[in-house]
C-alpha cells in the first residue's frame, strides 16, 4: 500500500503527461469536468478538475467526508495508482481488468479513451 503523498506525486505525474500532450490535441479531446479518485485501501478520495490546461485544485479528503457528486468519479487502489503514474500498469488494461473503475457518462468514457 502507497501513502497520500506517493498518490499525490503520482497525480501530479500523470497531470505532467496529459501536459505533454500538444496543446490543440487536449482542447480537441478534454471537457472540463470535475474528477474524484477512490483509494478504498488509503479510505481517501482525490478531488480535482479536469482542463485542456491539465489537473487542477487537487485535494484530498476522507472516504467519509461529504462532498458534491463529480462528473467523473474513479476507484482504483493506491498502488494501482502509482503504477499507472509511473507506466509500470497499462490503462486499458487496468480498466478492462477493473483494476481501475471508472463511472461516467458514455461521452467522457470515449473522450479519456483518446487521452490513454
Amino acid at each position: 500500500m502507497n501513502s497520500i503523498d506517493a498518490c499525490l506525486k503520482g497525480i501530479a505525474k500523470l497531470n505532467e503527461q496529459i501536459l505533454a500532450e500538444p496543446e490543440v490535441e487536449r482542447r480537441r479531446v478534454i471537457v472540463e469536468r470535475s474528477v474524484s479518485v477512490l483509494v478504498p485501501d488509503l479510505a481517501t478520495v482525490f478531488d480535482m478538475r479536469l482542463t485542456a490546461d491539465g489537473l487542477s485544485d487537487i485535494t484530498h479528503r476522507p472516504e467519509t467526508a461529504p462532498a458534491p457528486r463529480p462528473q467523473v468519479r474513479i476507484t482504483v487502489s493506491s498502488d494501482d495508482l502509482v503504477d499507472l503514474a509511473d507506466g509500470r500498469l497499462d490503462p486499458a488494461r487496468a480498466i478492462l481488468t477493473r483494476r481501475v473503475k471508472v463511472d461516467a457518462s458514455m461521452g467522457d468514457l470515449l473522450r479519456m479513451r483518446k487521452l490513454l
